[in-house]
């Protein structure tokens, strides 16, 4: 399986037990075994509860591991946020891969799964920091480990999908990519009433919905 083709962090961890082209066996890096520990913690309980200990403690680590990887506990919670940014990014690269017509309404879906079933993501995507996340750190000089990268705010995540969008959705204009975006972003908000598990109530109705959205050519 290609390497951007991975989607669960047990996937992902098991993909760098390889070299490329070496065949042997390696353990997982120390930076990526601390994330996911530090995700696995804030699957349990709040991120202000989450001690720097505890997540070295889970990924097996020693705490000074840990500060070198990140510099700080906010520099840890924006690795985090970096990385649910990147694999939402990744998805998009993947549903960007559907028959052309069918690219929009793809990302939309995807834009939708993606922020229902991820708490840091949708917050990456609507602004809306729910209780007990980890949220970014604006501040200067706030990141952490020195040359650590910020993560993106939700205007900037928005605008780098809908202009990948627009690269690889020819006849359709960025400002119409941009109204996918925003009517799948409702249906998060809002959710539909009725809607189940699945979202498939909601998912049908973004896909009917951006149907004559991209077939109008600006």
């Amino acid at each position: 399986m290609p390497p951007g083709t991975l989607d669960s962090p047990r996937e992902r961890l098991n993909s760098e037990r390889q070299e490329p082209g070496a065949g042997e066996a390696t353990m997982p890096t120390a930076r990526e075994a601390l994330l996911d520990a530090a995700r696995r913690a804030l699957a349990d309980r709040p991120w202000h509860t989450v001690r720097m200990v505890d997540v070295a403690a889970l990924a097996d680590v020693s705490r000074q591991t840990l500060y070198n990887e990140f510099g700080t506990r906010g520099g840890l919670a924006e690795a985090l946020l970096r990385r649910a940014a990147d694999g939402y990014l990744a998805g998009v690269d993947r549903a960007l891969t559907a028959p052309v017509p069918d690219r929009p309404a793809a990302v939309a879906l995807w834009t939708l799964r993606a922020a229902r079933q991820d708490a840091l993501v949708r917050a990456l995507l609507t602004g809306h920091w729910a209780e007990g996340l980890p949220r970014p750190d604006r501040r200067p000089g706030s990141r952490g480990r020195p040359g650590g990268r910020p993560s993106p705010r939700p205007e900037e995540l928005l605008a780098l999908v809908r202009d990948r969008m627009a690269v690889a959705s020819p006849g359709v204009a960025a400002g119409r990519c941009e109204i996918v975006l925003r009517l799948a972003l409702s249906c998060v908000i809002a959710p539909v009433p009725g809607d189940d598990a699945t979202d498939s109530r909601a998912l049908r109705l973004v896909r009917e919905a951006v149907r004559p959205v991209v077939r109008e050519r600006v």
